[in-house]
């Protein structure tokens, strides 16, 4: 696969050269955890890659849900896109301020909304900084765009859904989260949650399928995490995280690889933590 894929990963040279295309729209979907004291907006109203949107995936999300950022409505994505002047026929980038981390979750959202032109900036805001590219404060011109919608419902998996794949084991269930939360010998950063994984999931931590750079790993490398943790590729993949962001990482270097036989547990370790009924796994397995 090319290195700049404008449906999965392109690089800043890419987005450069691109910058100026009238049917390009670029979002700034940068978000922190709570206790990590930024404020992601504030930041993309400082300084943002020229006529970037800023794209907050707590607002644009289910405010109905007692979970983080769960996925919004149709009629609210579209509303919101349509705000931005976001539609159809439009090439999406989105990027982040860690490099490679939320904006894969913009990503996987759109796909689930039947929207494949879009691609994750690799290496993001960093790597765009770093080369000394240019970068503005003012907020873009923004024009109202029609956007049709057709969600793939394929593409995301619910407690039930995931419940009875850890029973059947039907599916590798990837866990994106850092071996010692996995493993359930640290603390999660929200109150209330159990330590551990769910029953038969692996572990595939987000940061080992990046370069220290954040940029992704290219395939060859991509395919050896993979193996290193014993997935067998030729199942469907159910990925998962602590709230449904970087386990969407694994979704898009799944698709860098071809397999695109994924979905995301979206209520992640958030919703499946928080209920005792549900079986929890320490330890390694």
């Amino acid at each position: 696969m090319p290195k700049s894929d404008p449906k999965t990963l392109v690089s800043t040279d890419w987005l450069a050269a691109h910058l100026k295309d009238p049917d390009l729209r670029i979002f700034d979907a940068s978000w922190y955890m709570p206790d990590d004291e930024r404020d992601a907006r504030a930041e993309y109203e400082a300084a943002h890659i020229p006529g970037a949107r800023y794209f907050d995936i707590d607002e644009i999300a289910d405010l109905r849900s007692e979970l983080p950022h769960t996925v919004p409505p149709v009629e609210k994505f579209i509303s919101r896109m349509r705000a931005m002047g976001v539609g159809d026929g439009h090439q999406v980038v989105v990027y982040d301020s860690a490099g490679l981390m939320s904006a894969a979750r913009v990503w996987w959202m759109f796909r689930l909304m039947g929207k494949t032109d879009i691609a994750v900036l690799d290496g993001g805001l960093p790597k765009w900084l770093a080369e000394g590219r240019e970068t503005e404060d003012m907020p873009p011109i923004l024009r109202d765009r029609h956007i049709t919608v057709q969600r793939q419902a394929q593409l995301i998996k619910d407690v039930t859904q995931v419940a009875a794949a850890s029973k059947l084991g039907d599916y590798e269930i990837l866990d994106a989260r850092s071996p010692g939360r996995f493993r359930g010998e640290e603390p999660e950063p929200r109150e209330g949650l159990r330590g551990g994984h769910i029953p038969g999931s692996k572990n595939v931590y987000y940061r080992d399928l990046l370069n220290d750079d954040g940029t992704m790993k290219p395939p060859e490398e991509l395919r050896a995490v993979f193996a290193a943790a014993e997935v067998d590729l030729k199942k469907p993949v159910i990925s998962t995280c602590g709230s449904g962001v970087t386990a969407c990482i694994i979704d898009l270097a799944l698709e860098r690889l071809g397999h695109h036989r994924h979905a995301v547990y979206d209520g992640s370790w958030s919703e499946w933590g928080m209920y005792d009924d549900l079986a929890v796994a320490t330890g390694e397995s």
